[in-house]
């Protein structure tokens, strides 16, 4: 089999608008109904609720107080938007940081998940939110372990990453599977 990857120059938001073109046409070849969006201020889920019409949004925030205490980074009007146009938005502990970053920042100790998300990153930023991001909506019930899904994730803001994936609880993490890349930066 050939499949076709798209490797972007740089990454970064200025990939957004193809990536979602990307997404939107691979869902439609293969019968993907799922799409899982990392979005940290709601701008990315906004855009991608317009282009993914028709597909089932799972859109995967930051957690509350991750930049600071007692604040959320997706905004109040972007949530607005993306649940008007029936997208579900996902709040919820990160699965490779959580008490991973409590160690780090307690005792100065590296965890399980820091290593892993570390060695995910090796492939680009992004590839590590995707998996994440899709444990994350699998822990949450959000998307089916038995089913493939696409997720989408980026490098600072915006998207540059798409993967075909099968997505796995986190406590079977070695149950994903990424079946295809199609597009992440060229690094």
């Amino acid at each position: 089999m050939e499949l076709k990857t798209v490797y972007f120059k740089n990454p970064g938001g200025e990939n957004t608008e193809e990536v979602l073109g990307i997404v939107r046409q691979r869902a439609e070849e293969l019968g993907i109904k799922t799409i899982v969006v990392a979005s940290t201020s709601g701008n990315t889920a906004v855009r991608a609720m317009d282009v993914l019409e028709g597909l089932s949004a799972i859109v995967v925030t930051h957690v509350a107080g991750m930049r600071e205490p007692n604040s959320q980074e997706f905004t109040e009007e972007n949530r607005q938007i993306v649940e008007s146009k029936g997208g579900i938005i996902l709040t919820t502990a990160h699965a490779f940081s959580g008490l991973n970053r409590a160690m780090r920042s307690k005792y100065n100790a590296p965890a399980l998940g820091d290593i892993i998300a570390d060695t995910l990153r090796i492939f680009g930023k992004g590839l590590k939110v995707v998996c994440e991001i899709t444990m994350m909506a699998a822990d949450s019930g959000l998307v089916r372990t038995d089913e493939d899904a696409i997720a989408i994730g980026g490098t600072g803001n915006g998207a540059d990453t798409a993967v075909v994936l099968r997505p796995a609880n986190s406590h079977n993490f070695f149950d994903l599977k990424i079946k295809e890349i199609l597009c992440k930066p060229h690094l």
